[in-house]
C-alpha cells in the first residue's frame, strides 16, 4: 500500500507502532488472562492524540483524517487487538456521535474531555433481545417537563463500567415505528445510571464489555443529540464509520498473525529446510498476504469516501465484511502454520485467533453487511 503513504501518515503510524511496543506489548497476556481494562494506557493514548483522532483541534482533538485513523488502529491492533478495539469504539462511536450530531454547546461540553481521554466514552445501542434488530429496542425515554426519564438496559457495551460518559439510543415512539429512537448523552454519576455484568469473553478480553442499566434516569433535554426521533438514523450513519474502524481492527489482526506466521515459517526447519519453502506453507502465506492487501484497498477506498463526505455505506460494509472474514481465516492459518505451538499461549497467534472472531460480529454481523451491500446493489 505504499502508493497511499506520505510522510505525515508514516510518522503517525510509526508513533502508534512505538507506543504499542513500549506500553502495550509487555502486558498483553497479563491483561488478557485477568481481563484487565488498562485505563492508564488510554490516558497515555490521549496524550498522544489517539483518542480524538478525527476531532477538530478546536475541541481538543488531533484534527486528522480517516487515513491516519485507520493506520493508528491497524498498528495498535497488530500488537493487541483488545486495545485497538477500545481505541476504535471510543473514537468512532461515542466521540464521533457527539461530533457528528451535537450542537456547539454539546461539542464544547464533552469533546475536549473525550479527545484527551480525560473521559472514556461508551456507546449504547445493542440490547439483550435486540442485536441486529435495533429498531425493536426496549430502552425508553419519556419526556417529563424539561427532562427525560430513561429506563431499560443495554448489553455488550464497550467501556460500560469504566466509561465516564455514554451516548445511548432510546425508544421515544412505538416499537417498530419509523423515527422512534432518540439519542442522549448520559454522564457517569447520574442517579439511576449504573453498569451491570461484565462479560467473560473468548477474545478481546482486555477491552471491557458489560451492561448499561437505566433505572428512572433523569437527564436534561440539553443532553439530547439532534431531533427527537432521529436516533436510529444517527446510529446508522455512525455505524457506517464504525465499519471502517472494525475493518481497520481486522486488518491489524491479519497483519499481526501473518507477520508472526511468516517469521516462524522462516525459522522453523523440518527435513533440512525452512517450512516456508514447502509449497503447502508457501501457498498459505501467499493467500494471507493477498487477502491483507485486498482488505486494505477496500478500507482505504471507504476512508477516502468518508474523508470527502461522499456516500460510503456500501463501501464501508464491503470493507468490514471482507476484512473481518479475512482476519479470521488468516489467524486460523497462522495457528496451522505454527502447528502445536500455535495452540499454546506462549506464541501470539493463539490470541489473534481468539480475538479475530469478534470482528465478524461487532458493529453489524457479516450477514448484516451482506444485507446492506445486497440492498444497495438493487437500489443502484
Amino acid at each position: 500500500m505504499n502508493f497511499l503513504e506520505n510522510e505525515n501518515l508514516s510518522l503517525i503510524a510509526q508513533s502508534a507502532r512505538d507506543f504499542a511496543k513500549q506500553y502495550i506489548q509487555p502486558n498483553i497476556m497479563e491483561w488478557d488472562e485477568a481481563q484487565t481494562f488498562p485505563v492508564e494506557v488510554f490516558k497515555e493514548l490521549g496524550k498522544m492524540g489517539f483518542m480524538g483522532i478525527v476531532v477538530p483541534e478546536e475541541y481538543g482533538g488531533s484534527g486528522l483524517s480517516y487515513d491516519e485513523y485507520v493506520s493508528i488502529v491497524d498498528e495498535i491492533s497488530q500488537v493487541d487487538p483488545s486495545i485497538g478495539l477500545s481505541v476504535a469504539a471510543h473514537n468512532s462511536l461515542c466521540t464521533n456521535h457527539i461530533l457528528e450530531f451535537g450542537n456547539e454547546e454539546q461539542k464544547q461540553r464533552w469533546l475536549p474531555k473525550l479527545a484527551t481521554a480525560e473521559w472514556i466514552g461508551a456507546w449504547g445501542l445493542t440490547e439483550h433481545n435486540t442485536g441486529s434488530d435495533a429498531g425493536g429496542m426496549s430502552t425508553t425515554a419519556v419526556k417529563d417537563g424539561d427532562e427525560w426519564v430513561i429506563n431499560g438496559a443495554k448489553n455488550f457495551i464497550t467501556h460500560a463500567i469504566s466509561g465516564d460518559v455514554a451516548v445511548v439510543m432510546t425508544r421515544t415512539g412505538e416499537k417498530g415505528a419509523k423515527n422512534n429512537a432518540t439519542a442522549f448523552v448520559i454522564e457517569k454519576g447520574t442517579p439511576g445510571f449504573t453498569s451491570g455484568k461484565k462479560e467473560n469473553k473468548l477474545g478481546m478480553r482486555a477491552s471491557e464489555t458489560a451492561e448499561l442499566i437505566f433505572d428512572n434516569v433523569r437527564v436534561s433535554d440539553a443532553n439530547r443529540l439532534g431531533n427527537v426521533g432521529d436516533g436510529f438514523k444517527q446510529a446508522l450513519k455512525i455505524l457506517d464509520g464504525g465499519r471502517i474502524s472494525i475493518a481497520a481492527l481486522s486488518l491489524g489482526i491479519a497483519k499481526g498473525a501473518y507477520k508472526a506466521a511468516l517469521k516462524y515459517a522462516q525459522e522453523r526447519h523440518q527435513f533440512g529446510t525452512a517450512i516456508a519453502n514447502f509449497q503447502a506453507i508457501n501457498f498459505k502465506l501467499a493467500e494471507m498476504i493477498t487477502e491483507i492487501e485486498a482488505s486494505e484497498l477496500l478500507i482505504r477506498k471507504a476512508s477516502y469516501l468518508k474523508n470527502n463526505k461522499k456516500p460510503m455505506t456500501t463501501e464501508g460494509a464491503m470493507a468490514k465484511y471482507y476484512a473481518s472474514e479475512a482476519c479470521v481465516k488468516i489467524s486460523n492459518e497462522a495457528v496451522q502454520i505454527f502447528g502445536g505451538y500455535g495452540y499454546t499461549k506462549d506464541f501470539p497467534v493463539e490470541k489473534f485467533y481468539r480475538d479475530s472472531k469478534l470482528c465478524t460480529i461487532g458493529e453489524g454481523t457479516t450477514e448484516i453487511q451482506k444485507l446492506v451491500i445486497g440492498r444497495n446493489i438493487l437500489k443502484d
